[in-house]
């Protein structure tokens, strides 16, 4: 999987950051999402799938890849 966040709609509540902290961090400068892992490892993936569910802005996605 690949984890995809858009910056441009981020609104900066860092839900994302509590779920997986080791995938997401905070550009507090910017009050956006970083993506500290692109292609975290399986285990963390329903930690990712809640964060990308309960993220208010929409901001966060998964791409599965082959």
């Amino acid at each position: 999987m690949k984890v995809v966040a858009d910056t441009g709609v981020c609104q900066g509540h860092q839900l994302c950051q509590g779920e997986a902290p080791t995938v997401f961090g905070f550009d507090e400068d910017a009050d956006v999402v970083v993506v500290l892992d692109e292609h975290p490892d399986a285990s963390l993936r329903p930690a990712v799938v809640t964060a990308v569910k309960y993220c208010p802005a929409f901001a966060l996605s998964i791409e599965e890849e082959d």
